[in-house]
């Protein structure tokens, strides 16, 4: 039963203008792309413009040339193990191939600074040089990148090269993930796209706050209170010591 019906109408006007604008939110009228999507490209755009560390690596791996390393990597896969072989081989390392194990000697500053130059390529989705380098698809480069210095990290940490292999890790976790994470992302910094980020912030919170204050409405219209919903009051107890 409508006990106030000003702001029962009025909640229930406000939920009519929530409704219309996710209506349009999820229509094809920006580019082709809803609103949600939109978004969701910008800010991964914003996300991966943020997230160019390549420069950084490539200098601190230079601390790494002449520095030799020998590790035993056991693939998942013979193929893959083929086809690994092929980027160590770029960067001018010895490798041994036998089933699925790879035995690779290099200069661990050389290996890493290939490795980056793929991950430069790709962050640029520049797939193709990769994919004529190395004669089979960039993605699955980059991933066996990922893969064989998740192993190298783990070698080099038995033979307690840490410092080597904490190099290691860096230009996985900040070199090749952000390019295979963000193929096919246009990267955008924040400061070209400050205003509609802003705006897209403030209508987030204004939309949210709207929604509440449309239901709060509509459920005091009803005469619906707080303490009628919510009967139970939880009091909190201090024990004397």
């Amino acid at each position: 039963m409508i006990t106030d019906k000003i702001k029962f109408y009025t909640g229930l006007g406000m939920l009519a203008v929530f409704v219309v604008l996710l209506t349009l939110m999820l229509l094809p009228i920006i580019d082709g792309k809803n609103g949600l999507q939109y978004l969701d490209r910008l800010y991964n755009s914003l996300s991966k413009g943020s997230a160019y560390f390549i420069p950084e690596l490539r200098e601190d791996s230079s601390d790494y040339i002449d520095t030799s390393i020998d590790v035993v990597l056991v693939m998942e896969t013979e193929e893959q193990a083929e086809q690994t072989a092929l980027l160590y081989q770029e960067a001018g390392a010895e490798v041994v191939t036998s089933g699925v194990e790879l035995g690779i000697s290099g200069d661990l500053g050389i290996i890493l600074g290939t490795c980056l130059d793929d991950a430069d390529a790709m962050y640029y989705d520049d797939a193709e040089t990769i994919t004529d380098k190395y004669g089979y698809d960039a993605m699955h480069v980059l991933h066996n990148w990922w893969v064989s210095l998740e192993k190298m990290n783990e070698g080099l940490e038995d033979e307690d090269m840490f410092d080597e292999a904490k190099a290691v890790t860096s230009v996985k976790e900040k070199g090749v993930e952000p390019s295979y994470n963000y193929y096919g992302i246009e990267p955008e910094t924040v400061s070209s796209r400050i205003g509609v980020l802003i705006l897209s912030l403030a209508f987030y919170l204004i939309y949210t706050v709207w929604y509440g204050f449309a239901l709060m409405f509509i459920v005091e219209g009803l005469g619906l209170k707080i303490t009628q919903m919510f009967p139970f009051r939880f009091v909190a107890r201090v024990k004397k010591t």
